[in-house]
């Protein structure tokens, strides 16, 4: 089977991992400073906060930003459920912005349409949550200016994202938004096993996301009730949860790391190959904005499905699979899962988001993947189609 996507691990990431193994720290080492360090360098923050998800990243995220019980959290249809479940962890409600056909992120001109009506109806979001779907960076300037009118906090799930670029400066570097969240999945860009970080460029939000990604704990005397208890000593001061990563996955993604760029390059390489070798199939092939340099985490395409080719996307989808073609969909529209239906969503309500659904297809893409296997793709798809 040739995956949609694949960890790339090297004898340089085993011996990392092995060295804390025989090291004494597990958790709660030196890895952890390190790698937040390392990825604060890469990406020009301030700060960054490891955790152990990039779900639970989000999660603290929301906390950070106050986000509480009858506030909104508006993001994108077109997402894994955690761009919205970390707004339900919080008490808050959820909305959605439909997508641009084109880049498949939130259309700036629907979440205009949608801000003006919003301020009239007193339903102004507290935090949006563009989706950088598949590396593809969304309108972050656009959307940073319309947060200034209308006074909502921004949090860019970049999961997809690391080593993208967007206008030229790397996503995380938080110069359009208050939070930045990375997932580190073995099939994204780089991997810690499992994993994420949150960066940002402010101090008070670096510190709530300490706070709460570790127990609500603090050892810090300027927050503490009683002082200089003792070195033992530390108080719970806020209500918190245990997200921290291990050393085992910082030493991982200190390693990882090192090879980023070249991991984003041979992604870049082998879309140039596809976008040549699916020239003449009946598809449309992903649209890549100027303004960004996508990590292309995904390789997602449309079949034109009724117009040039009469089988379903199911008849596609099992017809590769049986072939050993390890295609996938993303994503089923969040509005669109059973759970959130039972909030009054329903199909229809965002149409960019469930026509591109519909039609999309992931081919497989990640950074080992050779010219044999890309060849093996396209020419099962084309026996297929035909």
């Amino acid at each position: 089977m040739i995956p949609y996507g694949r960890h790339d691990i090297n004898q340089a990431d085993i011996d990392s991992v092995v060295k804390v193994l025989k090291s004494n720290y597990l958790t709660q080492g030196p890895q952890v400073p390190l790698f937040e360090q390392a990825i604060s360098t890469y990406c020009s923050s301030e700060y960054a906060v490891a955790l152990n998800s990039a779900t639970s990243a989000l999660h603290v995220s929301c906390l950070a930003l106050g986000l509480g019980k009858n506030d909104w959290l508006w993001t994108s249809p077109n997402s894994f459920v955690a761009s919205a479940n970390c707004a339900l962890y919080c008490g808050a409600k959820v909305d959605f912005i439909d997508i641009d056909p084109l880049t498949f992120n939130i259309s700036i001109e629907e979440l205009k349409k949608k801000l003006i009506k919003a301020k009239i109806e007193g339903k102004l979001p507290k935090i949006l949550i563009p989706v950088h779907f598949a590396g593809q960076c969304c309108d972050m300037r656009a959307v940073k200016l319309l947060s200034r009118e209308f006074g909502f906090s921004i949090i860019e799930d970049a999961s997809h994202a690391i080593g993208s670029k967007y206008l030229g400066k790397y996503v995380g570097g938080c110069q359009y938004s208050d939070i930045t969240v990375f997932s580190f999945h073995p099939v994204k860009i780089i991997t810690t096993a499992e994993g994420g970080v949150a960066t940002t460029n402010s101090k008070k939000l670096a510190n709530k996301l300490r706070l709460y990604h570790s127990h609500g704990i603090t050892r810090d005397q300027d927050l503490m009730k009683e002082k200089l208890v003792g070195p033992w000593y530390y108080e719970q001061i806020s209500l918190g949860f245990n997200y921290r990563m291990t050393e085992l996955q910082a030493a991982l993604g200190i390693s990882q790391l090192k090879r980023v760029d070249e991991f984003v390059s041979n992604r870049h390489d082998i879309k140039k190959r596809y976008d040549i070798l699916l020239k003449d199939f009946p598809l449309i092939k992903p649209f890549q904005s100027k303004d960004c340099c996508s990590a292309l985490h995904l390789y997602p395409i449309q079949i034109e499905i009724g117009k040039k080719v009469f089988k379903s996307r199911k008849q596609i989808f099992n017809e590769l699979r049986e072939n050993n073609i390890g295609v996938n969909v993303h994503y089923i529209p969040i509005h669109m899962q059973p759970y959130f239906q039972n909030f009054g969503f329903k199909k229809g309500d965002f149409p960019n988001a469930e026509a591109y659904y519909d039609s999309a297809l992931t081919l497989p893409l990640f950074s080992s993947m050779t010219s044999e296997q890309q060849d093996e793709v396209v020419a099962v798809l084309k026996k297929i189609l035909q």
